[in-house]
């Protein structure tokens, strides 16, 4: 793949993403340039949805490293010092940032096997990043404590937003701005 076919890629999931955010749901089923678009580049609903998983996978590794939690490590790793701190803080910063990219992939996760897959390896990561269970555990027991934690951290994430006052644009710019600094 070259770089406008890169470009070209990348541009087509922030329209699709951009489109699901207005709609709720992604837009296979609506008559638009964008459906011809992603036929086109994509070819089926199941190699995008494969895509922006990949790019939800890597927007949470990225959110992990700056937990200092390194997920090629999960294996490896003896012990995570603060593991469920840190891969919490990771997964809702990452959700936080990406919602709508974060709903498309969760809400798709059950209609395609390798979606399914994809999915199962990343719960079994953040259950061994969190140190709640050990490379040696069957794969379905990782996968159940991935879930648990996932399911846990979104309830605590929903707890936190109805507690919290609405920002001000102002201070929605600081949060936005702050970790670039």
């Amino acid at each position: 793949m070259g770089w406008s076919d890169f470009h070209r890629r990348r541009a087509v999931m922030d329209r699709v993403l951009a489109e699901a955010r207005r709609e709720g749901r992604i837009p296979f089923d609506l008559p638009s340039d964008l459906v011809a678009e992603v036929r086109d580049v994509f070819g089926t609903e199941e190699r995008l949805l494969q895509a922006l998983h990949h790019r939800w996978s890597q927007v949470l590794a990225g959110h992990l490293r700056a937990e200092g939690v390194e997920p090629e490590q999960a294996e490896t790793a003896d012990e995570h010092a603060d593991g469920v701190d840190a891969v919490s803080r990771a997964w809702r910063a990452a959700v936080r940032r990406h919602p709508t990219l974060h709903a498309v992939v969760t809400a798709s996760v059950a209609r395609h096997p390798s979606l399914r897959r994809a999915h199962e390896e990343q719960l079994r990561l953040l259950a061994l990043l969190s140190g709640l269970a050990e490379p040696h555990e069957p794969h379905d027991e990782l996968v159940a404590v991935g879930a648990t934690v996932v399911a846990l951290f979104g309830r605590r994430e929903a707890e936190r937003s109805e507690r919290r006052p609405a920002a001000s644009p102002l201070g929605q710019l600081l949060r936005r701005l702050a970790p670039t600094a």
